[in-house]
């Protein structure tokens, strides 16, 4: 499936190499105003090309608005939107039209659909959270009446881990540098690392914590659409995402140990 949410349902579009990467949001509320600079911003902080930590590929992912946006509101009606591929270089590719990628979708994809479309990553590419962003760019600007705010940075890098939690930092620091940590000191550590796995052609993992303050009590429902199973499939929905982690999570076993 294409598609996530219930009330608030986003349902994405389009291949790495296509033509865009689009989705269609429903249940927007009426009359949100739409920041354009908010949303292009927030495009701004995953477009690629934006430092030597990441892809080469350049892109200006300016994002369309098709509907469901009226006199700078939003209507209340699906808003359809798309953002443009134009650096795309299917070409680059051709070498790998016979050769399945490890540790990638090539052989599940071919398996599964009888087709295979090897330029870049297709519907499998990362590419493909271009759709994310821009429904969470909404999803915020509704949430803004609701004093209910969202930030998330890099806390670990290899085995380079920011100390401490969330509360011994101020998190908008982590915009003012490439590897979005909140510490720079840690920050030019992990730019380096990632720089060096780089130079030897390999690439490394890490994790991202997401801090959600304002969450009104109650959201979710019980057994299979728990809150937290709702997140962890989103997550890990993720292109290369292997975990997720809620509250205490895989440490909270350690913790309980350390109780008794």
């Amino acid at each position: 499936m294409n598609s996530f949410g219930t009330l608030f349902r986003l349902t994405s579009y389009g291949e790495s190499h296509g033509a865009a990467i689009g989705g269609v949001i429903d249940g927007m509320p009426a009359g949100i105003e739409v920041d354009m600079d908010f949303i292009q911003s927030e495009l701004a902080r995953r477009k690629p090309g934006q430092s030597a930590l990441t892809t080469a590929r350049k892109e200006e992912d300016e994002v369309e608005l098709l509907s469901g946006i009226f006199e700078g509101k939003t209507t209340g009606m699906p808003i359809g939107f798309l953002v443009r591929n134009t650096n795309q270089h299917s070409q680059d590719y051709e070498n790998m039209r016979n050769v399945f990628r490890p540790s990638h979708a090539d052989f599940t994809y071919e398996q599964k659909y009888g087709i295979r479309d090897y330029r870049g990553g297709g519907r499998s590419s990362a590419r493909e959270t271009i759709s994310r962003v821009v429904a969470g760019a909404f999803a915020k600007l509704a949430l803004r009446g609701l004093d209910i705010n969202i930030k998330a940075y890099t806390q670990q890098v290899g085995d380079i881990i920011l100390p401490g939690t969330y509360l011994d930092y101020d998190l908008d620091v982590a915009e003012q540098n490439a590897v979005r940590c909140p510490d720079e000191t840690v920050a030019a550590k992990m730019a380096q690392l990632i720089m060096k796995v780089k130079e030897e052609g390999d690439t490394i993992g890490g994790v991202i914590a997401c801090v959600i303050k304002g969450c009104p009590v109650g959201l979710g429902e019980p057994i299979y659409d728990k809150l937290q199973a709702k997140l962890g499939a989103s997550m890990l929905s993720i292109n290369a995402v292997k975990g997720f982690e809620y509250g205490l999570g895989f440490a909270g076993w350690h913790h309980n140990q350390n109780k008794q």
